[in-house]
């Protein structure tokens, strides 16, 4: 996995950090994984949809951890740079100009990671 754009470092850092809470918080990550493991499955809404709904907030919330994980995932799910641009449209219109600043950390999960 390259650096491109430092947003392959990005994710090693919070998977550090990731990996700290699961050696001192172990029963805290243990639960918050299961509950996450569940509300990604299958179910009504498929995977792929629920990663291209969380890369959206992910986008709204200006997390750029989240936003180059969920792009990671959406692409791992089948999903199309097509349909994550679609979603980065819905994330502007609901988040405005701050959310759009973090576009440009989509641009970059994309160029680390739709290979």
């Amino acid at each position: 996995m390259d650096n491109v754009n430092g947003m392959t470092q990005s994710l090693k850092n919070f998977q550090s950090g990731m990996g700290m809470m699961k050696s001192e918080a172990r029963d805290t990550m243990t639960a918050f994984n299961g509950f996450m493991e569940k509300a990604l499955e299958d179910d009504v809404l498929d995977k792929k949809t629920k990663e291209l709904i969380a890369l959206g907030m992910a986008i709204t919330a200006r997390c750029k951890y989240c936003i180059g994980i969920h792009v990671q995932k959406v692409l791992q799910a089948g999903g199309t740079r097509a349909e994550i641009v679609d979603v980065c449209k819905v994330a502007i219109l609901m988040g405005g100009g701050p959310a759009m600043t973090y576009i440009a950390e989509v641009h970059n999960a994309l160029e680390a990671f739709d290979k």
